[in-house]
């Protein structure tokens, strides 16, 4: 079974209309989903600080590292870990991919 197998996709976005350096804040089902486009490099992670339960995709981005705007909880978008406090706890990622000219995020049956 591969990778992509384990997730339903979501069309998103046209690649072409997702400017490289932007960020892109959508929900789908429940989950606020927020996408990075670094230099044609795609993150998606939850919108939702570990720490507080408050929106965490508005913070200062540094590298890879995501700053929450209210604590400073840093978080790396690659991977969801929890970097410092007063954050502990790791935030979901979600897989992304490019399909017919698409941006997808994935799923998994747990989300």
């Amino acid at each position: 079974m591969s990778k992509d197998a384990q997730f339903k996709f979501y069309r998103v976005i046209p690649v072409a209309d997702f400017p490289a350096g932007e960020r892109l804040f959508v929900e789908i089902g429940n989950q606020p989903i927020v996408i990075f486009n670094l230099g044609d490099s795609f993150y998606a992670i939850a919108d939702i600080c570990s720490h507080d339960d408050g929106q965490l995709g508005d913070g200062e981005l540094e590298g890879f590292e995501i700053i929450c705007p209210r604590h400073g909880a840093r978080f790396d978008i690659r991977t969801g870990k929890a970097l410092s406090a007063p954050a502990f706890v790791d935030i979901p990622v979600y897989s992304v991919r490019i399909r017919e000219g698409w941006l997808e995020v994935g799923l998994s049956g747990t989300d």
